[in-house]
């Protein structure tokens, strides 16, 4: 059991915050989330969003997949305070909020993967992130982040999506210099079923530049080339 369950109602902030850390760095993710969903929700969101910028990957990924399942579940009984996150995570990617929004766009995605309701009334800003004419987001670091949650999204809400033209705004992407980048673009376009894209994902399939791509809990190495491959397999 991670050790912030063992606490008091007295516990200090720090040791509650460390605590969430040595459970996320705990595999499987099932068990994880088990863990956590012990807690109120409303206790364990900010430690969570803080761990979006924590240099251990197994930490963040994580964070993003437990914070997905904690505010799903409490737009059930809360849908105003599940809003209140949403719109948090949305602030942190505006250039006046003063921050970066590290995790931000793949943890919105993560969230409204598993909640239809989340999904109908946010999704159109997760696209609006890829556009130029929109909240374009011009980091790398953030559109591999975006590029995930359009992954994630074309795995649980396509409908929404397509109903939003994310296809046409996620062309571009797979031009893009950061490797992640393109090598998720492929990826979310496969599992959206765009047949269009048959000619640009066969171009990649030699693209053999690497990254670690998260996937249902588990980190791997992975490549440009062999997600395109699996998405031109998607489309047959």
């Amino acid at each position: 059991m991670c050790p912030f369950f063992k606490f008091s109602r007295y516990v200090t902030v720090k040791a509650f915050r460390e605590s969430i850390l040595t459970c996320l760095k705990g595999e499987p993710l099932e068990a994880v989330l088990a863990e956590m969903r012990q807690w109120p929700p409303r206790k364990v969101v900010s430690p969570l969003i803080g761990c979006l910028f924590n240099g251990d990957e197994r930490i963040k990924w994580h964070a993003v997949s437990v914070l997905g399942a904690v505010v799903a579940a409490l737009a059930e009984t809360d849908r105003e305070a599940a809003r209140t996150i949403m719109r948090r995570l949305m602030w942190s990617l505006n250039d006046e909020s003063g921050s970066i929004g590290w995790g931000a766009p793949e943890t919105l995605a993560e969230i409204m993967a598993g909640h239809e309701g989340l999904a109908g009334e946010f999704g159109h800003i997760l696209v609006a992130y890829m556009r130029p004419d929109g909240c374009y987001l011009e980091l790398p670091a953030l559109q591999r982040g975006l590029m995930w949650g359009m992954g994630r999204m074309a795995a649980t809400r396509p409908g929404l999506l397509k109903g939003w033209d994310a296809p046409a705004h996620l062309l571009p992407y797979l031009d893009s210099e950061d490797r992640e980048v393109r090598g998720l673009a492929a990826r979310a376009l496969g599992l959206l079923r765009v047949d269009a894209v048959r000619g640009r994902l066969a171009s990649l399939k030699d693209d053999s530049a690497e990254f670690l791509l998260y996937d249902r809990g588990e980190l791997a190495t992975t490549t440009v080339g062999g997600l395109a491959g699996v998405a031109l397999a998607l489309l047959d």
